[in-house]
């Protein structure tokens, strides 16, 4: 079995692991280094640095040419796995594998399609969400329906702990798949362009909040957690006509069974410094408590 895979996050890396141990993979197919970190230093990839641990093969490109479907056709696969990718596959190149691309979806399709629906479905406050397996087409996201599992969120689930979880779930749906193919395209399912919903990618933007205009908490407790770790929820504020940034972070430590506004629940971290809780954080800044005060985090 020939398996290429497309990738770049520490969440593809968990189905290519996963798909690694059973099949070996063919070719890890990623984007290059970017620059991270105040130092600006290049670092490679989750997907890429997992390649490189296990000699896979490697592709690294920002935009797929003629010159990396004729790069990857050389491995002659049989199925491509993509997951978490990022950028979209032209048509020359999806006609490449012997069998199928299959793509692993954060949502249960046809809802949310786009490329954020981990974050989308935190904010709307859904219950329920899960991963599904599609058989990809020349519309993102439109395929064919080979496998979906649901999977009941938490109530302090983050966009991160989330797509650990889904990705986790993918992996082993993407698995079965790719195992026992011809079962599952016998029982494909057409999406239901009716029911077809989608997302947007987010920005910095979105994270921004107004503490002259907040938002009520439960939707503050939702962009707290769908915007974490990106694009983060933040807001300005003044100190002695110093204007500087803060964010709002899930604190990991706190456990919640149910919504609540408890200062501990969060932590802040001004820019430049470590996360802390309100109280450490007003203890050198507390000129700040009316404005955690409007926030409704007091």
């Amino acid at each position: 079995m020939k398996i290429v895979f497309f990738g770049n996050t520490k969440y593809s890396r968990i189905i290519a692991e996963v798909l690694h141990k059973k099949f070996k993979l063919a070719l890890v197919v990623t984007t290059p280094d970017k620059p991270k970190g105040r130092n600006r230093k290049l670092t490679p990839s989750p997907t890429k640095e997992f390649a490189q641990n296990y000699n896979i093969p490697l592709v690294e490109t920002q935009k797929i040419t003629n010159i990396q479907i004729d790069e990857i056709a050389k491995f002659s696969a049989d199925f491509f796995a993509v997951a978490d990718y990022g950028l979209i596959l032209p048509p020359g190149l999806l006609q490449l594998p012997k069998f199928d691309s299959l793509n692993v979806h954060h949502s249960l399709l046809p809802k949310y399609r786009g490329p954020s629906p981990a974050p989308t479905t935190i904010l709307n406050g859904d219950k329920v969400t899960g991963v599904t397996i599609i058989s990809m087409t020349y519309d993102v996201d439109a395929g064919d329906i080979l496998s979906q599992k649901e999977y009941k969120i938490s109530q302090d689930e983050t966009t991160d702990s989330l797509l650990v979880k889904l990705n986790s779930l993918g992996a082993e749906l993407i698995t079965n798949v790719t195992e026992n193919y011809q079962d599952f395209k016998s029982k494909k399912i057409k999406q239901d362009e009716n029911k077809a919903t989608y997302t947007h990618r987010f920005t910095k933007d979105n994270g921004q909040i107004d503490p002259n205009d907040p938002p009520d908490p439960v939707t503050l407790d939702r962009m707290i957690r769908a915007f974490y770790p990106w694009p983060g929820t933040w807001c300005q504020l003044t100190v002695h006509g110093r204007q500087f940034t803060v964010k709002f972070l899930p604190n990991p430590n706190y456990p919640t069974t149910e919504l609540s506004n408890y200062p501990n629940k969060y932590l802040i971290q001004p820019e430049g410094k470590n996360a802390m809780t309100f109280s450490e954080f007003l203890n050198g800044y507390p000129q700040c408590k009316p404005y955690l005060e409007s926030l409704h985090l007091l």
